[in-house]
């Protein structure tokens, strides 16, 4: 099984920025993708953002040209920059990995979640 863990969410004002990262641990892929999805209050899970094993990347619309998805390797970490925030930004954001990478590639999600972490932005 592989174990995820997110970390960095919290409040920020419209218009600042805040960085998320997740840790995977547990059984290991030889390359696999990993990826952000994201749940607002009354309304279904949404991409977010992927990142494969070499890096290749794919975002949602509604965050285009305002997060950046990054990972290491090394470190089997991933981390989402998201900058000029915005109310509708708010939501818990999930980490997902997906050993396939074709999933996330869909826009879709892997086999595998971390528990979730709360991004509220004030207005």
């Amino acid at each position: 099984q592989v174990q995820l863990v997110e970390s960095g969410g919290g409040l920020v004002q419209t218009g600042g920025s805040l960085t998320l990262s997740c840790a995977a641990s547990g059984r290991t892929y030889s390359t696999y993708a990993m990826g952000w999805f994201r749940q607002a209050p009354g309304k279904e899970r949404e991409f977010v953002a992927a990142i494969s094993w070499s890096s290749s990347t794919l975002y949602g619309d509604p965050v285009k040209g305002r997060f950046t998805i990054s990972r290491d390797n090394l470190k089997n970490t991933v981390a989402l920059q998201m900058n000029s925030l915005k109310p509708e930004d708010t939501a818990v954001y999930y980490c997902n990995l997906d050993q396939f990478t074709a999933k996330l590639f869909r826009k879709t999600p892997g086999d595998y979640w971390g528990p979730g972490t709360q991004v509220t932005v004030s207005s």
